[in-house]
C-alpha cells in the first residue's frame, strides 16, 4: 500500500493511519454538534388510534367473551351437558350448592 508521499506502508501503518482519520472525523462531528445550537422543543400530544378508554371498554369485552366461551366448553363439551344450559340460572345455582355443600 502507498501513502500519501508514494511510500510503501505496512498494514500496522495503515490500521493506524485509519484510526486516526476515524478519530479526527469523530472529533470534527462532535464539535459540529456543539456548536449547533438546541432544537426547539415543541410539545406534541400523541393522536392515539385507539382511546384509553375504548381499549379498557375492549379489554373487559374480550374477558366476558373468553369466560362464556370457557364455561361454555367446560360445561357444554367437557362436561357433556346441554351448551344452551350454561346460560340458565338454575344451572349456576346448582354448581354453586354443589361447592357449598358440606
Amino acid at each position: 500500500m502507498t501513502g500519501n508521499n508514494g511510500q510503501v506502508r505496512t498494514r500496522e501503518e495503515h490500521k493506524k493511519a485509519k484510526q486516526e482519520a476515524v478519530q479526527k472525523t469523530k472529533v470534527e462531528k462532535l464539535k459540529e454538534t456543539e456548536a449547533a445550537p438546541a432544537p426547539k422543543t415543541d410539545k406534541r400530544f400523541r393522536i392515539r388510534l385507539i382511546p384509553i378508554w375504548l381499549r379498557l371498554v375492549l379489554l373487559l369485552a374480550g374477558i366476558l367473551i373468553c369466560v362464556m366461551a370457557g364455561a361454555t366448553v367446560g360445561y357444554g363439551i367437557l362436561g357433556g351437558g346441554n351448551v344452551g344450559d350454561v346460560f340458565k340460572e338454575s344451572t349456576w345455582t346448582h354448581i354453586i350448592d354443589l361447592v357449598d355443600k358440606e
